[in-house]
């Protein structure tokens, strides 16, 4: 079996998906790490700064390349083993086994990746497509004071504004708050499922560990889409500002 059949395999496949899946957990990790400095509650300086660094360094930018090739690659393959695992289902079972045989979010992972694809569209639509091609109004850091200064400053440096365009589309259009954390929502399930499915894809079959990875699947999850949640929650409870 050479690379190209393998990799069209159904067991090719699982572990293309289960290798993009850990990919883009680390990048939710620094995504999450990046969007906590909101809370230094500082006028968005530490998040604007944060925000620069990744999108004018030459490592993060590369990265960046590769997080689209392999959320490109995630979709694409959880499409076709959806497609093939509801091929395989067509004729049903005899006995509905409910949740005795699967639990209802890795039998929903189709719809929730559905839900988690149309989520990624518009955030970046609302972020990141500002913020890489322009729309976003220009805010001035004194790096001396680490300060929001009028422009013209002597030895301030200018930042696009995501951190205010963060706050203006949370806090005036509710909507959106809904829609991102529908999508969280969506993203948790996949996570409590995905994080060790993907670690039985590579192998990992001894109950022990299956049930570690379980428990460390959902911490993660809790905390990571918790934070993500807790985002828009405090651009409208205006506990930051």
């Amino acid at each position: 079996m050479n690379w190209s059949q393998f990799f069209t395999s159904s067991v090719g496949k699982k572990l293309t998906m289960a290798l993009s899946g850990i990919f883009l957990v680390a990048f939710l990790v620094v995504h999450a790490s990046v969007n906590a400095t909101i809370w230094a509650n500082d006028g968005g300086v530490m998040f604007n700064k944060a925000a620069h660094f990744l999108g004018s360094t030459i490592v993060p930018r590369v990265l960046e390349i590769g997080l689209f090739a392999f959320f490109l690659l995630h979709i694409i393959q959880g499409i076709v083993l959806e497609i093939q695992n509801r091929s395989k289902r067509s004729q049903g079972y005899a006995v509905k086994m409910g949740n005795k045989g699967s639990k209802w979010y890795s039998r929903a992972m189709g719809i929730l990746g559905s839900i988690i694809l149309i989520f990624l569209v518009i955030h970046l639509i609302d972020f990141w497509i500002p913020s890489r091609f322009g729309g976003l109004e220009q805010v001035f850091i004194d790096p001396a004071t680490n300060e929001i200064v009028a422009a013209g400053t002597p030895g301030a440096k200018e930042y696009h504004n995501l951190y205010g365009e963060m706050h203006y589309k949370f806090t005036s259009f509710p909507w959106i708050s809904v829609i991102y954390i529908l999508g969280v929502i969506a993203l948790f399930w996949h996570l409590v499922h995905g994080f060790q499915s993907a670690f039985r894809t590579f192998g990992v079959t001894n109950h022990k560990y299956i049930h570690m990875l379980t428990a460390i699947g959902w911490i993660f999850a809790i905390i990571v889409c918790g934070a993500f949640i807790m985002m828009p929650i405090s651009f409208l409870a205006g506990w930051i500002s």
